[in-house]
């Protein structure tokens, strides 16, 4: 695959990179004295120099010889250096900034390059809001590189999104500068049942010879895991067991191992790992989702790293996890992934192999992060007006907006089996559980003994008046009401609260900022965060994101939930492509069936 990340294609360098490796011309940099991590045998050689000319290595050995006049020279005795993190599958509109402020969180810890997937922005505003994404982190030393997004709608038939996206427009997208795949085919059902449309959206990106990334979230690894594998898909992040994983690694998909803001699932998976004595060659660890407030407070990739070498993964090998194994995932490794000849000079200092704090960050040569701090700099990205003003509501909500009428012949005093959405923390699934729920004045409410809630969907794109009706459990707030727009996928206004009231509050309170996440108690915000950039980001940095986020995750402990992220937690309630119930604008979704069902239990 045609590499547009690196500052200069190889074919251009070939003669000056064999010059500098032969010493017939200086190098640009040589770093001296380091240990590196040679990802390609599993191996720490120690005292190494690396000679860099044209954004690329030229030599790594002893490098004396490739010192000239003008060439830097970098005294990297007593550290450790290693290629550049890759994250092969993420979503930066998770961490609610732009792209730009992005790269500038994560370069500083020694990621080098992502795969992005931008299907949020994608569901709210099109092709052409991940065009302006594209645009954004262009500006960056970051190499962003972009898998079109595959499913919008998630799960179609089940949802109402801003846009729509099918074999045509991924097509259309292969032929962009920038775009080295599709994004994650969370529509496993129509892979598996033979659509045209999601079997068209495989075909268009193998006819380009792009890779296919995945999303099998179901707890099945014989006849469903092979066809979907056999259909193309080269890799999965979905697996929360450590069977999963290893299944699909036994059948040649990548397992990408997550461990996020909220999707804390690498303990688990590790054991896929430290329980068998397999080649790792197949393993991939990234981050998925991560909000500001960890890239903050813990970093990116290289806390992912920190993490999995706790979970007892050895350092080099979790090295490689996020390195060589994910450009070769993405076939890539011919460009990326490794210090060897030719490759880009994606570079990343350590303190040890045992602390693994990142000291220098190092992209195509140039130094661009040192101590934690980029090094880059521009001026803030001006977003077009459509992309700010994305809310599409058509009316104000009122509080009786937020009944839920009984089911027809249900009596007051009597009581009525609900379905429920049981959320669990730290983890992506829901189960679906039954509650009995008291009728009064013929409606049914929250009921916080049961810590169960009410929960809307209201359609915010194309004011159609549509909205579902549901209720959930595990969020322990004993007070108030939540609501959200970044609500994947369609990223539909989102409402959780025990009084209408409140829900009605916050839903309104979002609707005139633009979009964001609230928490209000008693007729009163007690946090907001606003995301005026499709109702998903904000043009501030990581650092004042950070502190908003952290700000409005305490009025959530305020009001009584306890819970890890827990906006990312409710923001996965009307995702209908992971099991077991979700609810969307269009109502209650058996997730393991894909049917539509009744909230009350017959």
């Amino acid at each position: 695959m045609l590499n547009h990340f690196c500052s200069k294609p190889l074919w251009e360098c070939t003669q000056t990179l064999a010059a500098v490796a032969q010493g017939a011309r200086p190098a640009d940099v040589v770093i001296k004295g380091a240990d590196l991590v040679n990802v390609c045998t599993a191996e720490v050689q120690p005292g190494t120099d690396v000679a860099i000319a044209c954004g690329r290595i030229a030599y790594v050995g002893q490098a004396d010889h490739c010192i000239g006049e003008g060439t830097r020279v970098i005294d990297a005795a007593g550290q450790v250096i290693a290629p550049g993190f890759l994250d092969g599958h993420i979503h930066v509109e998770s961490s609610m900034m732009g792209a730009g402020e992005y790269a500038r969180a994560v370069v500083p810890h020694g990621t080098a390059g992502i795969y992005w997937d931008p299907h949020e922005i994608c569901n709210v505003l099109g092709l052409d809001g991940v065009k302006v994404m594209m645009e954004d982190a262009a500006r960056t030393p970051l190499k962003a590189m972009v898998t079109t997004p595959s499913c919008v709608p998630a799960v179609p038939g089940f949802e109402d999104t801003g846009a729509s996206v099918g074999p045509a427009d991924i097509a259309e997208s292969m032929t962009w500068d920038g775009v080295v795949g599709l994004g994650e085919m969370m529509n496993f059902p129509g892979v598996l049942a033979g659509t045209d449309h999601a079997h068209g959206e495989l075909a268009e990106t193998l006819k380009a010879d792009k890779v296919v990334t995945g999303h099998y979230s179901i707890p099945e690894a014989d006849r469903g895991l092979n066809a979907y594998v056999a259909s193309g898909v080269r890799c999965c992040h979905e697996s929360t067991r450590a069977e999963d994983a290893l299944a699909k690694m036994r059948l040649g998909q990548y397992a990408q191992l997550r461990y996020g803001s909220a999707w804390h699932d690498l303990p688990e998976l590790a054991h896929a790992i430290t329980d068998h004595d397999i080649d790792t060659r197949f393993a991939n660890l990234i981050s998925d989702d991560t909000h500001p407030h960890t890239l903050v407070e813990d970093g990116h990739l290289d806390h992912v790293l920190r993490v999995a070498v706790q979970c007892g993964i050895p350092a080099i090998e979790a090295i490689q996890m996020m390195t060589i194994n994910v450009a070769t995932c993405f076939r890539m490794d011919n460009e990326l992934g490794s210090i060897t000849p030719g490759k880009c000079a994606d570079i990343v200092f350590l303190d040890s192999l045992d602390a693994l704090n990142v000291t220098r960050m190092m992209i195509d040569g140039e130094v661009v992060a040192e101590d934690g701090k980029p090094l880059f700099d521009y001026p803030r990205f001006e977003f077009p007006e459509w992309v700010t003003h994305s809310m599409h509501l058509g009316r104000t909500l009122a509080p009786e907006d937020f009944a839920v009428a009984a089911p027809e012949g249900a009596v007051d005093g009597s009581a009525v089996k609900v379905r429920a959405i049981e959320i669990v923390p730290g983890k992506v699934g829901t189960f679906e559980t039954h509650v009995d729920l008291a009728v009064e004045d013929g409606q049914l409410a929250s009921d916080l003994g049961q810590d169960v809630l009410k929960t809307f969907v209201f359609e915010r794109h194309h004011e159609t008046g549509t909205f579902g009706v549901g209720f959930a459990k595990g969020f322990g707030i004993k007070r108030g009401a939540m609501a959200s727009t970044v609500a994947h996928d369609a990223h539909n206004l989102l409402v959780v609260g025990t009084n209408d009231a409140d829900m009605a509050l916050a839903a309104n309170t979002l609707a005139e900022c633009g979009g964001g996440m609230v928490v209000v108690a008693d007729g009163e915000v007690l946090g907001l965060v606003e995301l005026p950039i499709a109702g998903l980001m904000n043009d501030l940095g990581a650092a004042e994101m950070s502190e908003k986020v952290h700000a409005i995750e305490q009025t959530w402990a305020d009001i009584g939930c306890t819970m890890p992220s827990p906006f990312m937690t409710m923001a996965l309630i009307p995702l209908a492509c992971l099991p077991e119930l979700r609810l969307t604008n269009r109502g209650l979704v058996d997730c393991t069936t894909f049917q539509f069902v009744d909230l009350a239990v017959e």
